[in-house]
């Protein structure tokens, strides 16, 4: 009953978006929305590398309040996983589309996308307290930034190959599955529930990649650009699990060196002693 349901909630045949769950749009639908989220996409990158040209890499915050780093975070996050999460929000707003007209579509769509980063920003605020935390540390102990560094590295591959990773990472990757389950989803707010519901499994999925900002530095656009692939591939690839094993493998590596090469914990410098001065 329920996939009868979804399935007129979705379209007249259930075809395919780009992960594991199939094709959920046509072709045609699918370029424009495609199209639709580059144009989202590109002005989100280009206000996050904009602003991070501007103040470089360095531990912690950077002297950023709470509020302003919240803003630069959604931002950041909107660039970064907007691409990944695409097949399921287009869908799903398409969905709203069929349902619903003018303002009613409008404020709907502004719910689930609002549901969305709402989640992001609540991680946000834990991100904002553990770059406070290691930068005061390091402040106060420069040498304790190769530790931290390690650390850091150490719990990200550890996330990266455990079991609340690839839960949330097969969620992520089976379209269908969602829009089965958010279609039983009932009113008041369904629309906030589905986007608060994905954000979660979203955050779940990526925690581990976001732990590495603390030794690359949260500003830090190369760390975001790689990180982002990261996530775009381990979500809509076929391969995408054997991605997330693999990168996992490769911090547990950078969590042994770390201790020994400065290079590799730029946003955790400071003023830290290089190895050749110790």
């Amino acid at each position: 009953m329920r996939r009868n349901r979804i399935s007129a909630f979705v379209l007249a045949r259930p075809p395919a978006p780009t992960g594991a769950g199939g094709q959920l749009l046509p072709t045609r639908d699918l370029a424009a929305a495609w199209i639709l989220v580059v144009l989202i996409a590109v002005p989100a990158w280009v206000l996050t590398i904009g602003q991070a040209r501007g103040m470089g890499v360095e531990p912690g915050t950077m002297g950023m309040a709470l509020p302003l780093f919240l803003l630069l975070w959604v931002t950041m996050m909107s660039a970064m996983m907007l691409p990944s999460m695409a097949p399921v929000a287009i869908t799903w707003v398409r969905g709203i589309g069929r349902q619903s007209s003018g303002w009613t579509r409008t404020a709907r769509t502004v719910e689930f996308v609002g549901g969305y980063l709402l989640v992001w920003t609540a991680f946000g605020v834990l991100a904002y307290a553990a770059l406070a935390f290691t930068g005061g540390l390091v402040d106060d102990h420069p040498t304790a930034g190769r530790w931290i560094g390690s650390i850091a590295f150490l719990l990200a591959g550890l996330y990266q190959l455990g079991p609340l990773k690839h839960v949330c990472l097969r969620h992520c990757r089976d379209p269908l599955s969602h829009l089965v389950r958010y279609a039983g989803f009932r009113r008041p707010a369904r629309d906030l529930r589905v986007g608060v519901h994905h954000g979660a499994y979203c955050v779940g999925c990526c925690a581990g990649l976001m732990v590495v900002f603390v030794p690359l530095g949260v500003m830090n656009v190369a760390a975001m650009a790689g990180l982002a692939l990261v996530i775009f591939v381990e979500k809509l690839w076929s391969r995408g699990p054997l991605l997330t094993t693999v990168v996992g493998v490769a911090f547990l590596v950078l969590a042994v060196l770390a201790p020994f090469q400065d290079w590799m914990l730029p946003g955790l410098q400071g003023s830290m002693p290089s190895m050749g001065g110790m």
